[in-house]
């Protein structure tokens, strides 16, 4: 697939148009927020491997301590996730070329990926627009503009942090006997 291309999965089971494959590549943080260029790029890159180290290092003492079994599985999803991007982000741009709308990717190009080491960017696929409709003709500021409900595109790795971290707060109770 190339940057911005579409593949409609909820099609092929005849139920709509919810489930969407959309190849993007995220350049930066979550929701494609990026600063400070080249030298954030590398800042976040780096607060990424720390943070990550950090995690495991919590799992580990967590589970020697004998933590609640649901505590462990959520740090765990918070901590495989995390290793995800990371691993995307670090690779990703050495092992590939450069796409955008026209182009699909190559997997390992003559003369080396589109970036180096820790620049790469991180690959979302997954969007989910369950409502896709207008604002009422009434209503203030939006009226008759687009309103798609669910907008982000996400990959596997941020649905597991996602999870792990909501898995802590409905459950909080349990996790830390509280």
């Amino acid at each position: 697939m190339s940057s911005g291309q579409d593949y409609n999965i909820s099609d092929l089971m005849g139920v709509g148009d919810w489930f969407i494959l959309h190849f993007t590549e995220n350049k930066g943080m979550a929701f494609g927020l990026e600063w400070g260029g080249r030298t954030g790029k590398l800042v976040l890159s780096v607060f990424r491997i720390v943070a990550v180290g950090v995690i495991g290092w919590y799992l580990l003492s967590r589970i020697r301590k004998g933590a609640n079994p649901g505590f462990i599985i959520s740090i765990s999803l918070i901590f495989a996730g995390a290793l995800g991007n990371i691993i995307d982000s670090a690779f990703y741009g050495l092992i590939f070329s450069a796409s955008d709308y026209l182009t699909v990717a190559t997997l390992f190009p003559k003369g080396g990926g589109y970036d180096s080491f820790l620049f790469g960017s991180v690959v979302d696929m997954l969007y989910f627009p369950i409502i896709d409709t207008r604002w009422p003709a009434w209503f203030p500021v939006w009226a008759n503009q687009q309103f798609i409900f669910f907008r982000p595109v996400f990959n596997i790795a941020d649905s597991a942090i996602t999870i792990g971290i909501l898995t802590i707060l409905f459950f909080q109770r349990k996790h830390f006997d509280l």
